[in-house]
């Protein structure tokens, strides 16, 4: 009779603990939207219109603004992901003389597992990318 109320216990503590952590990414996820606006030229693009609403006479004006701020920010993320990747080359070669070889096995395996995330990441922005503008020619 006491296994019952300790599994029901358990059972409720595992829930929680899920629910917990699906609303914590949620949370984080809403935290970071107003940042990936600047992620892309588009993203930045779509944000500021939807932002600032620009009647028809200021898009003129402001198309030419966001053309080149767009584009500043496009080369400034590009520029920080290539210093970022050179850097972590030059921890990766420290590191690596400094420990074991199953050590670096290990760290290259999660070197293939990050770029992976990345890979799936940008495919599916690119597929979300596609369906948006393949559902905004048909309305």
């Amino acid at each position: 009779m006491k296994t019952k109320p300790i599994i029901l216990a358990l059972l409720t503590l595992i829930a929680g603990f899920f629910l917990g952590m699906l609303t914590s990414a949620e949370l984080r996820s809403q935290r970071l939207k107003p940042v990936r606006v600047f992620s892309s030229e588009e993203k930045f693009r779509e944000g500021m219109y939807s932002a600032i609403q620009p009647t028809e006479n200021q898009k003129v004006k402001i198309d030419k603004i966001l053309d080149k701020y767009s584009k500043l920010n496009s080369e400034a993320g590009a520029s920080f992901r290539k210093e970022f990747e050179e850097r972590m080359a030059l921890f990766r070669n420290e590191l690596d003389a400094n420990i074991t070889h199953e050590q670096r096995i290990r760290l290259k395996e999660l070197d293939e597992r990050r770029k992976e995330m990345v890979r799936e990441r940008r495919h599916k922005h690119h597929n979300n990318h596609s369906d948006s503008l393949d559902s905004s020619r048909h309305d």
